[in-house]
């Protein structure tokens, strides 16, 4: 563990840390639990996970800002010490003594380590500067012969358009041009058709809520403007590591849209007015058509759905999606666990990816099957589940890495942690001490020579409580 003190005085300051130590000792007290206690945290600019039961409101009333004010006023006092600081978001532990005695360790930050989810403890740790999950990294295959849908209709789409919005200022030349050179790709026909009738600015239609409705149903979505069209590539669309990993780009030889993270070619131009975006594909699946209108949803990161085969169809109405054919094939990602497959050996095959273990109430489980297997990249296990964890040294081929606490100490005892690895992640359960999980996060981090958790160390006195 590095000690060492953070430079900013305010988050440095134990007083900056003691209103949410008394909140969470007050919490402890319900319990009856004798001191000394640990209390454990994190809080960070957009949010915070601290251990606190929340006064329920009375029966018909709603929960109120009021309901929860010391909890905001403690953590917003922290919030501005790490804004002053620069510091986005910090884990905590403290060990109260009876006599009020207090040691609180801050944990971080690391631009190695990405938060935790809802713990104190450190999520995935990245081990290569820059690393991306593969599917992050995976480009479109050429759409080879790839056309314009026969719907595609230029003059058709202009007319409808004008004829629904006679009042529309439409783009210039000068201004299609300049979003092509911000995007660094040329705009198909049809979008540029559709802005040479409306460039969609808010300022245009004089701010009226009613000419932008009736926009929104003209057009089929919620359009941006020029200025707001962007490239729906893989960088767009952000996912913490351990989730990524186990993902994995699939697409079918029949599909109309390729199953990637983002693309290059997809320039989001709407919104379907819940988040998910609208997008012209200009890298179509085998089956599809240049400039059909796929949409990204927001609650998935990787693939894309078909909407219409072209701009023109989605004016009109003319939606269509692609079939959902049943997958007679083994998954690519598998898991296993009480709930999925029961075994390892029906999860192997040579095209396995991500073989994730989960909750498991049988004999931990050996690794031996899917060891040679060519593409297996990320292996996920829950705390237990395997029977031998030097096994997985002979998985050649992982990117990455999730165990437990022991299995890690397990392969970093024998020096047998993968080479291969470009990240990894410590599964832990929620109410673990987080010191001895970040002292095998350093440890991991320092056989790839990546900077470590600091911890920083402040002793106070909360006083005796009753």
């Amino acid at each position: 563990m590095v000690d060492q003190r953070l430079s900013t005085a305010s988050i440095g300051d134990f007083a900056t840390w003691e209103p949410v130590l008394r909140l969470l000792l007050a919490e402890q007290a319900r319990g009856h639990v004798a001191r000394p206690v640990r209390v454990a945290g994190r809080i960070g600019r957009g949010g915070w996970s601290l251990a606190l039961t929340r006064r329920m409101p009375q029966p018909g009333r709603a929960a109120q800002v009021a309901d929860m004010r010391e909890e905001l006023d403690a953590v917003e006092r922290v919030q501005g010490a790490l804004a002053a600081a620069g510091v986005d978001d910090v884990s905590f532990t403290a060990q109260v003594h009876q006599t009020g005695k207090t040691v609180l360790r801050l944990l971080g930050p690391s631009p190695a380590v990405e938060p935790g989810i809802g713990t104190p403890h450190p999520g995935a740790l990245i081990l290569v500067d820059g690393a991306l999950p593969e599917p992050w990294r995976r480009l479109p295959e050429p759409a080879l012969g790839a056309a314009p849908a026969p719907s595609a209709d230029l003059a058709l789409l202009e007319r409808t358009l004008r004829e629904r919005l006679p009042h529309a200022i439409g783009a210039t030349e000068e201004e299609i041009s300049a979003a092509e050179s911000r995007l660094g790709v040329p705009l198909p026909d049809e979008l540029k058709a559709l802005y040479r009738v409306t460039r969609a600015r808010w300022e245009d239609r004089g701010d009226d809520y009613e000419a932008a409705m009736s926009e929104c149903e003209a057009v089929g979505c919620e359009l941006f403007d020029l200025d707001s069209l962007y490239v729906a590539d893989a960088a767009s669309r952000d996912c913490r590591w351990e989730f990524a990993a186990t993902k994995a780009v699939v697409t079918r030889p029949d599909a109309m849209v390729q199953g990637l993270v983002g693309s290059p070619g997809w320039i989001a131009f709407g919104d379907n007015g819940g988040g998910d975006r609208l997008a012209v594909d200009l890298t179509p699946g085998p089956r599809g058509h240049t400039g059909q209108v796929i949409m990204l949803s927001h609650e998935e990161s990787i693939g894309a759905e078909l909407v219409a085969h072209s701009l023109t169809d989605l004016v009109l109405g003319r939606f269509d999606s692609e079939p959902r054919p049943r997958e007679n094939r083994p998954p690519v990602v598998a898991r296993v666990n009480i709930a999925s497959l029961n075994s390892i050996q029906a999860a192997a095959h040579p095209d396995l990816e991500a073989l994730s273990i989960g909750v498991w109430d049988g004999a931990p489980l050996s690794l031996a099957l899917v060891a040679g297997l060519p593409r297996l990249r990320t292996l996920t296990a829950y705390p237990g589940t395997l029977a031998d964890p030097l096994e997985i040294a002979e998985l050649t081929g992982l990117e990455f890495l999730e165990l437990g606490p022991e299995e890690w100490r397990v392969l970093l005892d024998a020096g047998a942690v993968p080479r291969s690895l470009s990240a990894a992640a410590i599964e832990v359960h929620a109410d673990q001490d987080p010191l001895p999980i970040v002292a095998i996060a350093n440890e991991i981090l320092a056989l790839w020579d990546r900077p470590q958790i600091i911890q920083t160390v402040l002793e106070g006195d909360l006083g005796p409580l009753a």
